[in-house]
């Protein structure tokens, strides 16, 4: 009898287990998804609210819409003029300008419309001790000329807390990882990471 009990407990472990494996990734994807749905319906919706109009998703609609009227009023050369008049605003502002400096290198990484990016490529380096990896990204690479040899090296960001903040090390290129992904891969990977630490 008891042979039987232990089996049927390890039977229905085994089960239970296997949900949770399964609903898991599901769970987190249906969090983070109304998290973000409800992060981005917070911008337009305490409008909605003064106007007496309470229905949910609408300002995430808004939002939407919002974004894409500016992404093709700044395709335009007076958008691209209003544009060059609030960066040279920004720059005059110490602290300012180097959170939107920042913000703008990530935002050049992943835009249509740049020929020129800021991440070359999703790069792997062993970091911060033997045995531990840090996941970033390739900016630029530089040759370091000695008396025997010259060594190129690539200067990596590997972001901290999040993607607009980081540290850039330079590390041999033979040392340095390439994964099979590219930039946008690399930092929707990084993204869906933040927003699974942030919501737990």
């Amino acid at each position: 009898e008891q042979a039987i009990s232990k089996l049927i407990r390890s039977w229905a472990w085994k089960k239970f287990i296997t949900g949770s494996v399964i609903l898991l990734p599901i769970a987190i994807t249906f969090c983070v998804t109304w998290w973000f749905i409800r992060f981005v319906d917070s911008f337009f919706s305490p409008i909605y609210a003064l106007l007496g109009i309470n229905v949910f998703g609408l300002g995430f609609v808004t939002s939407l819409t919002f974004i894409f009227l500016v992404g093709v009023f700044m395709s335009s050369w007076l958008g691209a003029s209003v544009l060059s008049l609030g960066e040279w605003f920004i720059n005059k502002m110490p602290f300012v300008s180097y959170i939107y400096s920042a913000s703008k290198q990530i935002s050049a990484a992943i835009s249509p419309d740049q020929n020129s990016h800021a991440f070359k490529e999703v790069a792997i380096i062993r970091h911060p001790r033997n045995g531990e990896y840090a996941f970033g990204f390739i900016t630029s690479t530089v040759l370091l000329r000695g008396n025997l040899a010259t060594e190129e090296l690539c200067c990596v960001y590997v972001p901290t807390n999040h993607l607009y903040l980081g540290d850039i090390y330079l590390v041999s290129s033979k040392d340095v990882m390439r994964p099979n992904l590219s930039v946008r891969e690399g930092i929707g990977e990084l993204i869906s990471f933040f927003c699974i630490t942030l919501y737990i």
